[in-house]
């Protein structure tokens, strides 16, 4: 898997502390992570999958180990483990009181399984709605993506995934991101980018105006 900023390959923060070595990571590739992620919320402790074998997962990992299945092929799986997470955040378009979460964007990423996989979850959103306002305008029903079972608290956040997208309602904020990611890479621009931007005594709508005013600045 990847922690990616997508029109920034790695996130700065994260690319740093992974070269110091401040913690441990784990090898394995997007479909493993999926299907980790998928033992995690079934309550699994592995599932058998083809991603990984024949690669240098395995070398990296040598705690990754592999079943044969029961059955007459006999194929062998890499048995993924469970990725099972103590707390997750995600940020959905739409969402109601009860933990109900839905997205309006081409990708649903892997929102509900993050949640579904963690002890306890959390959904933040572009808009707080009534539960019958999911299903109004023929939506699909694969976008009630994150059902109330699986989530703890919701809270609505408009721009909440700033400076990243939240289609269709918010478009990444690319200029802004270059320069976050710039900041990143030098500890007195960052210095100056919390200063101004996540300030100790800081909130939600303090950061959207700062934003603000850096947009206006550049004009």
């Amino acid at each position: 898997a990847f922690v990616t900023l997508d029109s920034i390959p790695l996130e700065p923060h994260y690319r740093a502390a992974r070269q110091r070595g401040a913690f441990a990571l784990t090898e394995i590739d997007e479909a493993m992570f999926l299907w980790g992620l998928h033992a995690a919320a079934n309550r699994l402790p592995f599932l058998p999958v083809r991603a990984g074998l024949g690669s240098d997962v395995m070398r990296v990992n040598p705690t990754l180990r592999t079943v044969t299945s029961p059955y007459e092929d006999g194929e062998e799986f890499v048995a993924m483990p469970a990725l099972r997470m103590d707390a997750a955040l995600v940020h959905l378009d739409r969402a109601d009181r009860r933990g109900n979460g839905q997205y309006l964007g081409p990708d649903p990423y892997f929102d509900d399984l993050f949640c579904e996989a963690a002890d306890t979850a959390y959904v933040s959103c572009e808009r707080l709605v009534e539960t019958a306002e999911l299903t109004k305008g023929g939506a699909a029903p694969q976008t009630l993506l994150v059902q109330r079972h699986s989530v703890t608290g919701v809270v609505e956040a408009p721009g909440g995934a700033h400076f990243t997208s939240a289609v269709p309602d918010r478009p990444r904020d690319e200029a802004f991101q270059r320069m976050y990611a710039a900041a990143a890479a030098d500890p007195a621009a960052w210095a100056g980018f919390r200063a101004r931007f996540l300030p100790p005594d800081g909130d939600e709508p303090s950061y959207r105006r700062a934003v603000d005013a850096w947009h206006e600045e550049q004009k």
